[in-house]
């Protein structure tokens, strides 16, 4: 089948391979307790056998301590419903790490789980919570209904504990996805229109937004047929195709861990079956055996898939990238 993104890429004479690894980024499980429309990992209520055990989680530990990465990003799922993602905050923090949470605000609702902002500031951990508007009306169509009233009582709770302060060192970003099928807009002017309508009819404050464009695959693939509008949103991404964008891709810097500890360039190569395949003879590259070495200037598979992160003004997992 012919890569039209690898094309793209060769006609704009560029190429995409990877740099030193700085992100680790760990995708501890499907395990939600949303079912959100454009969640590209499927996440859901009842993906319970999808999820990172101890042994997979040492073996991601064991990683940090021989390589140099400066960041563990902890998604999912939801990744704090996973029974080890205290373990692995804890351990990363230990070796020096900066550390993501991917929250969805919603889970310091479920049960046992009203520990959890006081254990992210005590660790500093960095917040990047899903929010994909300030309305309510479309947050609940996209994530469910009454997601937008506790979304904002956690964000007044992180808050209360210095989450978003200009002081505090305690970061609290958000993440703007469209609820339509269309290409985000500017960045910067949907981050002030976010801080202004937030802090007048909340006062809440945050930190920055990300916008992050919706992946057409799965479960939100699925959504865009259903409405017949699948061909036409996958044709935008493509004629929105902006080469300034390859530079900051996150497949360049990032190593990507599912739940069983397979590796990936992406979290969307994740789920799309994209495997880190690695030496032509021997085992499996996983977690438990990769170096750091094995993996800069390796040549990052690619797929139609790929036009949504270099669409328009491009989309990482930090947002827009130019």
């Amino acid at each position: 089948m012919t890569d039209r993104f690898r094309e793209r890429l060769g006609e704009s004479g560029l190429d995409l391979n990877k740099r030193k690894i700085e992100i680790l980024q760990v995708n501890v499980g499907k395990l939600c307790n949303l079912t959100c429309i454009h969640c590209h990992v499927e996440s859901g209520p009842t993906k319970t056998r999808e999820n990172m055990n101890r042994e997979t989680a040492e073996a991601v530990v064991r990683f940090m301590e021989r390589s140099d990465v400066e960041t563990v990003d902890l998604t999912g799922g939801a990744p704090e419903l996973n029974p080890h993602f205290d373990y692995l905050v804890f351990e990363a923090r230990k070796l020096g790490c900066h550390v993501i949470d991917r929250c969805n605000l919603t889970v310091f609702y479920e049960p046992d789980k009203d520990y959890l902002p006081e254990f992210l500031a005590e660790n500093k951990v960095e917040i990047i919570a899903s929010l994909p508007c300030y309305q309510k009306e479309n947050v609940d169509k996209q994530r469910g209904r009454g997601t937008f009233d506790a979304s904002i009582q956690a964000l007044l709770w992180l808050n209360r504990l210095g989450y978003g302060g200009e002081r505090s060192g305690l970061l609290l970003n958000l993440v703007y996805n469209p609820v339509g099928p269309h290409l985000p807009p500017p960045q910067a002017e949907l981050e002030q229109d976010y801080k202004e309508r937030l802090a007048e009819d909340f006062g809440i404050h945050f930190n920055r937004l990300y916008t992050i464009t919706n992946m057409p695959i799965t479960r939100y693939a699925a959504y865009l047929r259903a409405l017949k509008k699948y061909d036409s949103y996958v044709e935008l991404l493509i004629t929105s195709f902006n080469p300034h964008t390859v530079s900051g891709l996150m497949c360049r810097n990032t190593l990507s861990v599912s739940w069983d500890g397979r590796l990936y360039d992406c979290d969307f190569n994740q789920v799309l079956g994209m495997h880190l395949n690695g030496r032509t003879e021997g085992p499996e590259l996983t977690i438990e055996n990769v170096t750091p070495d094995e993996l800069e200037s390796r040549r990052v598979l690619t797929g139609d898939h790929c036009f949504g992160c270099t669409a328009g003004a491009g989309s990482s997992c930090q947002g827009a990238l130019s």
